[in-house]
């Protein structure tokens, strides 16, 4: 399997790319620097993890993954109180950050079985 073929994978990309799009006219570039790189973290760190030869390997890169997750989440929640995102919008993507987490959490333990 192919990490394109993650629904995980795909999840974060497109979540990935909503930050971006939704950020884009954001002037505050420090903010919108560390938002996007965390989101682009956490689809990059799988990628990288599959293309791993070890399973050690692709669990150290979804746990990395995981904990951008959380970052950007933290992220997501000083956005929505600072006023550079829509309580809605940041929920959905706070929201999405937890189902993402959840399942990188299950893809991890199935390695390690």
């Amino acid at each position: 399997m192919q990490f394109e073929d993650l629904q995980v994978w795909k999840r974060s990309a497109r979540l990935c790319a909503d930050v971006y799009i939704q950020l884009k006219s954001c002037r505050d570039f420090g903010f919108k620097d560390q938002i996007t790189r965390s989101a682009l973290s956490i689809a990059s760190n799988i990628a990288e993890g599959y293309e791993r030869e070890s399973e050690k390997d692709r669990v150290r890169f979804l746990s990395y993954s995981k904990g951008s997750c959380g970052e950007l989440r933290t992220q997501i929640y000083i956005g929505i109180e600072i006023g550079y995102i829509s309580k809605p919008l940041g929920h959905k993507w706070a929201q999405e950050t937890l189902e993402i987490s959840k399942m990188l959490h299950g893809l991890m333990a199935s390695f390690r079985r």
